[in-house]
């Protein structure tokens, strides 16, 4: 008997992969976690039934969700990442030497412990001596901090159950006070290409534009997400994602990457007609 995992991204439209086995399954206090191995993606972390990543493409999800803001200010120093319990997005902050302290909030300790035995690709950096994870929620810890962190990623689920409250105006707005003068936020913005996803994608950059001066959408294709076409928020105090970006100060370090550039930096800022069409209608 053959198993597959399916993920419905429409009413009309699903993403099913053939699994070898399950490895995982479990109810935290939150959410329903599963993980599966697949001969073409590899492990892969199911929350509720949604896709979290897949051995095979985290690296794109995680590699421009954070050096992008890393290439704009180098001397980011203190990092907020609320969510990111798979250890993906502290795995690449850590490969920064100029990085001292990362606080990691994730609602969910369980998540947490079955990335680390399961997914240790992504989980590895989680015992870096500069990370704290702080088992909470990311709305409620955020709103204590003020002038603290030089960048925050928010690497939330979708904008339902534990992920709902990471969408607001209120916690962007707590964001922004909780960033230093110069401060970056980045977050995941789902994706703009089918009509729900696109809404969700719209009411996050409206309440961001309302909160920050800077704020822009950059994109990303990862194959296993719906539409395969991502979309991430760069929102700043004062940094411009393009103007203020040193591809050669960023080259010098040295880092090596399987997915993010500086030409691609560059690039992911380039948005197709009808996606900045839709953000302009909420701008």
């Amino acid at each position: 008997m053959e198993l597959w995992f399916s993920e419905q991204h429409t009413p009309y439209v699903r993403l099913s992969i053939k699994v070898e086995r399950q490895l995982y399954s479990g109810q935290s206090d939150y959410q329903r976690i599963d993980v599966f191995e697949s001969r073409e993606f590899g492990r892969f972390l199911i929350l509720d039934g949604c896709m979290m990543l897949t051995e095979k493409d985290e690296f794109i999800y995680h590699e421009m969700i954070t050096h992008v803001p890393m290439a704009v200010n180098p001397n980011i120093r203190k990092i907020l990442v609320i969510g990111a319990g798979d250890g993906g997005v502290v795995r690449e902050l850590a490969r920064y030497d100029t990085v001292e302290h990362i606080d990691m909030v994730e609602i969910d300790p369980l998540v947490v412990e079955v990335s680390r035995k399961y997914l240790p690709q992504t989980a590895g950096a989680l015992d870096d001596p500069r990370v704290s994870i702080h088992y909470e929620d990311g709305l409620r810890y955020v709103r204590t901090r003020e002038n603290e962190y030089d960048l925050i990623i928010v690497d939330s689920t979708d904008p339902f159950g534990p992920g709902e409250g990471l969408f607001t105006k209120e916690f962007y707005g707590n964001c922004y006070k909780a960033l230093t003068e110069d401060g970056i936020m980045v977050n995941q913005c789902e994706s703009p290409f089918y009509e729900e996803d696109a809404r969700a994608s719209q009411r996050a950059h409206k309440r961001i534009v309302e909160s920050f001066p800077i704020s822009k959408v950059y994109q990303v294709h990862i194959p296993t997400y719906p539409s395969g076409h991502w979309l991430f928020g760069f929102a700043s105090k004062k940094y411009h994602p393009l103007r203020d970006f040193d591809p050669v100060a960023w080259n010098m370090k040295g880092i090596k990457t399987r997915y993010y550039t500086t030409r691609l930096h560059v690039g992911a800022f380039a948005l197709p007609a009808y996606v900045e069409e839709m953000l302009r209608d909420v701008e």
